[in-house]
């Protein structure tokens, strides 16, 4: 289907450092994301009405390592041939899901938006932990360049592995609305929810204030002027929500950058 958006869930959270949940956001994600309640446009003039290619829920009962398992989903639903919206899920699922992303895309630029780097080492003695997918990903070189916008936790550690890695930071109180990211290559958003404020996203396990607002990651998300060829959004849980609220904010940003993927693919035609 020409103009379509692939959807995958990846409900794994077994590398969540304090409050495991995020396992169970996909379903939720969804709901929101397909309500009659809400409009079935996006902000930048698309119906995503039957434009979404659901590939459904890794199913991780299964045996084997779910780091094969999830490199190797992602790889059959980038088959489709359209751009794909992962559905996490804790932070960690970006390594695996990058691997795949990488062999179709030479050139690439990731924009992560968060609360916390996630590029420690190896927290807890746990290279999966979600706290250190882009150090796997840095070290792998998954990715040309790694812009991080939105960190209110940096520490020492996080410093020297901005150097090691040649990280682009954006802290949060730096953010500024005129922030221009100057992309040359194709783009991979990874959307953690808390980097939201925890008063428009409260669903996390770990809530961070002092974020970004929902209409700012959303124009954010709308300043992308390269095609953005694969995205995660990770990290809500719904143990730690309020009404739903988290859960409508991450089907919204998930429907904007469905958008943009239409939009900047429909340019690059």
């Amino acid at each position: 289907m020409a103009g379509a958006i692939s959807l995958l869930g990846i409900p794994h959270d077994e590398n969540s450092s304090y409050l495991q949940g995020a396992a169970k956001a996909p379903p939720l994600i969804r709901r929101e994301l397909l309500s009659d309640a809400y409009s079935s446009w996006s902000e930048t003039g698309f119906d995503l009405t039957g434009r979404f290619v659901d590939h459904g829920d890794i199913d991780f009962a299964q045996p084997g390592d779910p780091w094969q398992r999830i490199e190797s989903e992602v790889d059959r639903a980038l088959d489709a041939g359209h751009p794909l919206i992962s559905l996490g899920g804790d932070h960690a699922i970006s390594w695996p899901v990058l691997r795949a992303v990488r062999r179709r895309h030479p050139s690439l630029t990731i924009v992560h938006i968060d609360a916390h780097p996630d590029i420690y080492h190896a927290y807890g003695d746990n290279p999966r932990s979600h706290t250190s997918p882009f150090a796997r990903i840095m070290e792998e070189r998954l990715a040309d360049r790694l812009i991080q916008i939105g960190l209110r936790t940096v520490n020492d550690h996080h410093r020297d592995q901005f150097k090691r890695f040649g990280v682009e930071v954006v802290e949060a109180a730096h953010f500024s609305e005129s922030l221009s990211l100057d992309l040359k290559t194709p783009v991979y958003i990874s959307m953690d929810i808390d980097g939201l404020d925890p008063a428009f996203a409260p669903g996390v396990s770990h809530r961070e204030p002092g974020g970004l607002s929902t209409r700012q990651v959303i124009n954010l998300i709308q300043g992308i002027n390269q095609p953005i060829v694969a995205a995660d959004i990770v990290e809500y849980n719904p143990s730690q929500d309020l009404s739903n609220v988290t859960a409508l904010v991450a089907a919204k940003l998930t429907k904007e950058i469905a958008g943009m993927m239409l939009r900047t693919s429909s340019a690059a035609d």
